[in-house]
């Protein structure tokens, strides 16, 4: 009855003095009325008109309805903090985690909002102190003090009691890794390899939140960048692949409308709501998966499945969710191999799949660069069979022989599980995201799988070691590549993923010297623009290692200086600024920009890559606009742009190697 004290306002008796006597009061507001004894009571209560007494009687009702919720409700309450003291007690395991910043929280997803506004180059979108679904389409994950409600179809919300902000906190070991000194994260649990219901989508309310930073001008820039590679493909290019904006025509690659599914959360992210709507109607009604289509397993899972999940999360949209559900199914084939490392190639409309023609072997990189996606796949679904399938490669590389101080060869057998073509070791083309995967699972599954951590740690060890130089005349810190112990000063643009995942493991409390590092290697990979005629860099560069008059710190092969657009050196330019702050991290980001406008953009709509970046005059354009720069590309160089953290806020969120955003876990 206690709980009533907030509800019910007690009675003033002395309206009924005459005619009752007030009893005890039971708890702190309930209260009864009890008659006089004996044939006084009767009489009064004759004396009682009908009305009166109909009011007495509705009163003593009412408080028993309102006894037996509130017994209800603390008896809710007292099961809920039984079981939550019961699982603060459970021991949980010595891991080389590390104290973040700001601890992983996993936000509901947000519902569509039919409602927002749509953006202007002319006009700043207004502030609001509160936005739920997507005005303005600012990514706001909610902070802990944050109330949750859920919405079904008709739009009837049932509140959801928030977690409580204080838990009590364990003990936990601390394990020195190599200079780190890592806790765990208190707020998030590692993968379940038994996960019980599917996540649900549901809108956030945030209370007493910040009011979203105003689009600035380098960003409108970005959104006309956006709008204009957007009509060619609209144009020219409508649910196929990928755009020829010279030719004004189309190339198809798995015929899945790629570079629309790589694009859909860009769009969510730059607020572009017209776009947004109509390629979410091709989605509903036009993206099929039952075609007898080889579709590579790799490509598919980071373009598609990455990209329909990172879009159900921010929009909400279940319709999103259950096309990542269909590829997802569709990809698993690849699975069945005598050692479980995945095959290269899988049909989706057959359920069958195999290797290249040419070899047994799959890319180090292409198997051990699908899990990000797999295991949230399982999450959301609570079928654990693709977070399985998937941890097991990990788990299987972990173990295998052929490294060199971390460094992992570039092939592996799908027969025999082994690493082939042993001795080439690089961060480039073939191996790059084995490494950046391992730093984000981590992060991904709250920094409790040791494994992924020192593998990690060890690799980037192995970097120092064997693949680290610097140049000359400028001295820039590169990362080179190792061939039978020889060293090569080659560096693929690829590698410029590596300043932004060395700056995340810093963020998130990694040993200080991988910021360090991470600041040089930024510098080296602005280099590779700066020092190139239009401004743009090549494919591949090879570094002088020995001080030449006039020559410049990069040199270039003639097979290697293409552009493809790629987005590697924005990201890192991206995670560094949003981590120190520097404005010399925008403004190269700007100049790169202003580059690509400049030579490869096509009047009559979209961007292409271009065969040479050492001639202003004549790049030579190839017809080509890979889906990446509309899903990366453009993607970084908006928030890069940006001065609002919570703009897909590194602490709640991971991307995936084609720069799609993941929740990073939070407890069940």
């Amino acid at each position: 009855m206690s709980v009533l004290v907030d509800r019910v306002k007690c009675v003033d008796m002395t309206v009924f003095s005459e005619m009752f006597v007030a009893c005890d009061c039971l708890g702190q507001c309930g209260f009864v009325w009890c008659l006089n004894s004996g044939r006084s009571g009767m009489q009064k209560w004759k004396q009682l008109s009908r009305l009166q007494r109909s009011v007495i009687l509705f009163l003593f009702a009412f408080l028993a309805v309102c006894g037996v919720i509130s017994y209800t409700n603390v008896g809710e309450q007292w099961k809920s903090l039984t079981n939550k003291s019961s699982e603060d007690q459970k021991t949980e395991p010595e891991i080389p985690g590390l104290k973040p910043a700001n601890p992983a929280v996993l936000p509901a997803p947000q519902k569509a909002d039919t409602n927002y506004p749509e953006l202007t180059p002319q006009k700043h979108p207004k502030l609001l102190h509160v936005r739920r679904g997507p005005p303005n389409l600012q990514i706001r994950p909610p902070r802990r003090d944050v109330r949750v409600k859920a919405q079904n179809v008709a739009g009837k919300a049932e509140e959801v009691p928030s977690q409580a902000d204080k838990e009590e906190k364990t003990e936990k070991s601390i394990i020195s890794w190599r200079g780190a000194v890592i806790e765990p994260d208190q707020s998030t649990e590692p993968p379940s390899s038994k996960i019980k219901e599917p996540e649900k989508p549901s809108s956030v309310e945030v209370e007493d939140q910040k009011e979203p930073v105003p689009i600035n001008e380098r960003q409108m820039a970005v959104i006309e960048a956006f709008r204009h590679a957007w009509k060619g493909y609209k144009e020219f290019a409508w649910g196929h692949d990928e755009l020829k904006p010279l030719s004004k025509s189309y190339s198809e690659w798995f015929g899945l409308g790629l570079t629309l599914i790589d694009a859909l959360d860009t769009m969510w992210i730059l607020g572009l709501k017209e776009e947004f709507e109509e390629a979410r109607k091709w989605v509903a009604t036009d993206l099929l998966f039952d075609k007898n289509v080889d579709v590579n397993l790799f490509e598919s899972t980071i373009r598609i499945l990455g990209g329909l999940l990172s879009t159900y999360h921010l929009s909400g949209d279940s319709l999103f969710l259950e096309k990542a559900k269909d590829i997802g199914s569709r990809l698993m084939p690849a699975f069945n191999t005598p050692s479980k490392i995945p095959y290269s190639d899988v049909n989706i409309g057959r359920g069958t799949a195999h290797p290249p023609r040419w070899t047994s072997d799959s890319t180090v990189a292409e198997v051990t660069s699908i899990q990000l996606e797999f295991r949230e796949l399982s999450r959301l679904t609570g079928d654990e069979k693709f977070q399985k399938a998937a941890d097991a490669v990990m788990k299987h590389v972990h173990s295998l022989s052929g490294k060199n101080d971390g460094l992992v060869p570039m092939f592996i057998n799908t027969n025999s599980g082994q690493f082939t073509h042993l001795g080439v070791y690089t961060l480039g083309a073939r191996a790059d995201s084995y490494y950046e995967y391992l730093l984000k699972q981590w992060i991904q599954g709250g920094k409790k799988e040791n494994e992924l951590l020192e593998d990690y740690m060890k690799a980037i060890e192995g970097v120092k070691k064997h693949l680290l130089r610097k140049s000359q005349p400028k001295k820039l810190t590169f990362v080179g590549e190792l061939a039978h112990g020889h060293f090569s000063a080659k560096m693929d643009h690829l590698v410029c993923f590596l300043p932004g995942t060395l700056a995340l493991g810093a963020h998130n409390g990694l040993t200080a010297d991988h910021m360090e590092l991470a600041k040089a290697l930024i510098e080296t990979c602005y280099q590779m623009y700066a020092q190139v005629e239009t401004g743009l860099s090549p494919e591949i560069v090879h570094f002088n290692l020995h001080a030449q008059k006039d020559h410049k710190d990069v040199e270039i092969k003639p097979a290697d200086r293409h552009n493809l657009l790629r987005p590697e050196t924005v990201e890192s330019l991206f995670y560094l600024y949003r981590f120190t702050g520097d404005k010399k991290y925008q403004d190269w980001g700007w100049e790169i920009l202003q580059n690509f406008n400049k030579y490869t953009l096509v009047p009559s709509g979209g961007y292409t890559s271009i065969n040479n970046v050492q001639n202003p005059s004549n790049p030579e354009p190839r017809d080509k606009m890979e889906s990446f720069f509309l899903g990366e590309t453009l993607k970084y160089m908006f928030l890069l742009f940006s001065d609002d953290v919570d703009l897909i806020n590194l602490d709640k969120y991971v991307f995936n190697t084609e720069a799609h955003p993941l929740p990073i876990w939070a407890p069940a």
